[in-house]
């Protein structure tokens, strides 16, 4: 009986996950697809309200708040930046003090409020800037210090909500499906897919619904619609509340973190042995108890096996265990990683800004009286991204494996580059597009006025569905590798990993934006980027992020090559298991003998 209930066969998860009073919980009560699908249709509705605002941000500042090209795509680049770097924060919270279902809830409520907010803001006369019909920004009157206050403090209130949501809500996902049960863990290799999968679904319906209800019926029904779209989302996710597991907070791992680097600095002059087993590690009984992962100790990052060399101290700021150790070079491995997604979510970053801003220049006419929002275009971002992860998992991946032997077809990092490539591909078509509509402009004497540009809008495509392309395989293997390569015990910091690249690029957006503008202003030019596009140079701009991309793919080729790749949990608890087996027979064999 003990060793069937050591392998799981009384139905118990062996994941350490419980319910909501901390209790074990039956394999076949809780979790699985059916706990997902709330997770999933949850992520449809969050997505649709986080997009019906993102998307035509640009517009709505340009517009009505009156502002500049670079000031309102910086605004832009600096808010998504923001909403992507609080996760750092929402992961700290679930990791180290709530766990991942409180904390989630918490920061939902936060994000109704923001978005709520938002709404007024757009709606209530006294907190709406004036209307202003001219095409010259700079003759419009500027919104005074309430509406501005307002309205950026709904929008960072928004941003703070998200940063409990986003690393805790595909974390929950994932936490779902059992590492130790065959088949669950075989689900678990394709969730990520879907999980991108429904993230597109919502996107699709702002960037086409949603963003034409704000261009043609107004702001107060285009903002009022995602608040009450997110207001179902929570709903729906609590609606699922009773079939979720839960796995409990392991405390901070960055005081985790701290311990080691300290201990090893602090110990720096001690000679790590030989054999590891003379490295200190708590008694394997300790991990036998669900939910703990023993690691056994690996060569790379050498100098910190130092903070679990046995002295006279046994301070946890002096000792550390081997797992603990480990863990903390697991995070370590990955900073390379994520430096290199950097560039581009950079990229990415020009979807919602210059992409849309692009738009606003060219013939948006399709049928009768109907004129496509540029922010529409990115609707096709979603439609190419949800193609393509559909495409990928259901045939490439069978076929890939067939040579490969591996279970997701190519490796992770194979696929993050990958989507590098088509990223260096987009900017090369993004600048030869820009530099053909300047071309048109010119012909048709439309620089000067800044006048539409006799093209489709349509001209734009290739480089969006591009770059749908390019998330189905840089995106979703980036989520998916920094959620499986992050220990157990710190897998929402893992997951907002994923989400600080994203923070990260929009931030360098922001200083390129601006540092480009300012350097091709000097000596009397006019600067590469202007109010009036037909003037500017975005065919330049485009053409530098090729070569920047370039100059990124060859450093994350450099990065890939020292990294190693950690063991599987499974594994290694098999081991262990396997391991206190035998110690209990020696115990058994050693009192037979006496």
């Amino acid at each position: 009986m003990a060793g069937e209930e050591e392998n799981g066969q009384d139905g118990y998860t062996q994941d350490g996950t419980v319910d909501l009073k901390g209790n074990p919980i039956l394999r076949s009560k809780r979790g699985g697809w059916t706990a997902c699908s709330f997770v999933v249709v949850y992520e449809v509705f969050e997505r649709m309200a986080y997009y019906g605002i993102s998307s035509n941000l640009i517009i709505y500042l340009t517009k009505k708040l009156h502002q500049g090209t670079v000031e309102a795509a910086n605004n832009v680049t600096n808010w998504v930046g923001t909403i992507w770097m609080t996760p750092i924060l929402g992961a700290y919270v679930a990791d180290a003090l709530l766990g991942r279902y409180w904390t989630f809830l918490i920061a939902s409520a936060i994000y109704l409020l923001g978005m709520s907010m938002l709404t007024l803001a757009v709606s209530v006369h006294g907190l709406k800037p004036p209307h202003c019909v001219d095409p010259n920004i700079a003759n419009c009157k500027k919104p005074n210090t309430l509406q501005l206050a307002v309205f950026f403090g709904a929008l960072y209130t928004l941003a703070l909500g998200t940063g409990g949501t986003k690393p805790n809500i595909s974390t929950i996902g994932a936490d779902q499906f059992d590492e130790f049960d065959p088949k669950e863990k075989a689900h678990k290799l394709s969730f990520f897919n879907w999980w991108m999968f429904s993230i597109f679904l919502g996107t699709l319906f702002a960037n086409t619904v949603l963003v034409y209800i704000q261009d043609t019926v107004g702001w107060t029904l285009g903002y009022g619609l995602p608040t009450a779209g997110l207001a179902i989302s929570i709903m729906i996710f609590l609606a699922g509340t009773r079939f979720y597991r839960h796995k409990k907070p392991t405390g901070s791992p960055f005081t985790k973190m701290a311990k080691v680097i300290v201990a090893s600095l602090r110990k720096w002059k001690v000679t790590v042995p030989t054999d590891p087993k003379e490295l200190y590690e708590l008694h394997l009984h300790e991990y036998s108890k669900k939910g703990k992962y023993r690691i056994d100790s690996t060569p790379s990052l050498r100098f910190l096996n130092k903070a679990c060399v046995k002295t006279d101290s046994t301070s946890p700021w002096m000792l550390c265990s081997v797992t603990q150790v480990e863990e903390t070079k697991q995070m370590l491995r990955m900073i390379p990683i994520l430096i290199a997604t950097f560039i581009p979510s950079t990229m990415i970053a020009q979807i919602n800004t210059l992409f849309v801003k692009q738009g606003t220049t060219l013939n948006r006419h399709v049928v009768g009286n109907f004129n496509i929002p540029p922010a529409s275009l990115a609707g096709f971002v979603t439609l190419s991204m949800l193609i393509s992860v559909v495409l990928y998992d259901q045939f490439l991946v069978k076929i890939i494996r067939k040579w490969t032997k591996n279970p997701r077809g190519i490796t992770l990092l194979q696929r993050m580059g990958i989507g590098m490539i088509f990223h260096i591909v987009i900017m090369v078509v993004a600048s030869l597009t820009e530099r053909h509509r300047l071309r048109v402009a010119k012909d048709h004497g439309v620089v000067e006025n800044g006048g539409q540009v006799p093209l489709t809008i349509f001209t734009l495509l290739p480089q969006f569905i591009l770059m749908g392309t390019a998330d189905a395989f840089l995106e979703v293997a980036k989520i998916e590798f920094f959620y499986d390569q992050a220990p157990e015990s710190m897998k929402s910091l893992g997951t907002s990993y994923s989400m600080t690249t994203l923070g990260a690029g929009n931030f360098i957006s922001t200083f390129l934006l601006s540092t480009v503008s300012l350097v091709t202003k000097e000596n009397g030019h006019p600067g590469w980027i202007q109010n009036n596009l037909n003037k500017s140079h975005l065919d330049y701009y485009y053409a530098f992020f090729a070569i920047l991309n370039c100059l990124n793919f060859f450093f994350f080729l450099v990065v890939i090559k020292f990294y190693v790749y950690k063991a599987e949990v499974s594994d290694s608890m098999r081991v262990l298991r396997e391991e206190l087996a035998a110690s209990k027979h020696r115990v058994i064999d050693q009192e037979t003998t006496t």
